[in-house]
């Protein structure tokens, strides 16, 4: 979907490695599984906890309709909501590049509400991603 600026399978890695700060919120270090793209994610571990080994399918995208803009809220007809566990939204607040040559990474920041995404790629991964741009990250738990 030409929406989606983020599509994969990722791994938790570590959860709350630097121990936790807050009670509801927990800190998600996770890779993709192409082993490409680094997650820093904290999260609302009440309303969705999240362990270590587990797969989640994680998309970010700037609208939760298939195919459309959302005009409503609920959105009408066919939605993401539906198929995903956890959706929060948020906002792009920094884009930076860390790295060189064959290294080089593009970081992206989004806040949302408060809850942080570190997101680390190769810049064609990343390349959707805008300086104030509003987004939804969607999260659902792959089955084995």
């Amino acid at each position: 979907m030409d929406a989606f600026h983020f599509d994969e399978i990722i791994k938790v890695v570590k959860v709350d490695a630097d121990g936790k700060k807050y009670d509801k919120v927990s800190r998600i270090e996770a890779e993709s599984s192409d082993g490409v793209s680094s997650i820093q994610l904290d999260i609302n571990s009440e309303l969705y906890p999240m362990k270590r080994k587990e797969l989640y399918r994680m998309v970010i995208s700037t609208t939760l309709m298939e195919g459309s803009a959302v005009t409503s809220y609920p959105p009408e007809g066919k939605s993401l909501l539906d198929k995903f566990e956890y959706i929060v939204h948020g906002l792009v607040y920094k884009v930076s590049m860390e790295g060189s040559g064959a290294d080089k990474k593009v970081v992206v920041y989004v806040s949302f509400g408060g809850l942080q995404l570190m997101l680390k790629s190769d810049a064609l991964k990343v390349q959707k991603f805008k300086l104030d741009q509003k987004l939804f990250l969607l999260l659902r738990k792959m089955v084995k």
